[in-house]
């Protein structure tokens, strides 16, 4: 990875630090989802258009996830957390400081696109139980 000094002006800084600190996040991890989020955003090739609401980010392994735009919250932690653990969307809005309308625009997503997201629960899942 290439480092690069960026100079933020001092109130844009602070927000973004205060939005990283309630996504639990560093702000290095902030500025990097966000930039990799607007790359994603102009060059268009995946957001799907009928939900505006979530964009594609990619890991570091390559592997494009679907995430709540301008959360870096993945629509699978949102799908698990309601679907599995049985979570109620309002309490998971809460745990994430979210409006209860973007968990709803992330399961929406989740059952358009249940077959790909399904299959990155699993792996993760077998991930997991050979590591564990």
């Amino acid at each position: 990875m290439t480092r690069y000094a960026l100079n933020l002006p001092f109130n844009l800084k602070r927000e973004a630090e205060e939005l990283a600190s309630k996504q639990g996040v560093s702000l290095n991890q902030f500025i990097m989802w966000s930039v990799s989020e607007k790359v994603a955003a102009l060059r268009g090739q995946l957001d799907d258009p009928e939900f505006p609401g979530i964009t594609y980010r990619r890991g570091a392994s390559g592997w494009v996830t679907p995430v709540l735009r301008g959360t870096g919250i993945r629509v699978q932690t949102i799908a698990v957390a309601v679907e599995q653990l049985k979570v109620s969307p309002e309490e998971v809005a809460a745990q994430y400081q979210l409006e209860v309308s973007q968990i709803r625009d992330a399961l929406a997503f989740y059952s358009a696109h249940r077959p790909e997201i399904d299959a990155n629960i699993r792996y993760e899942s077998e991930q997991e139980q050979g590591h564990g």
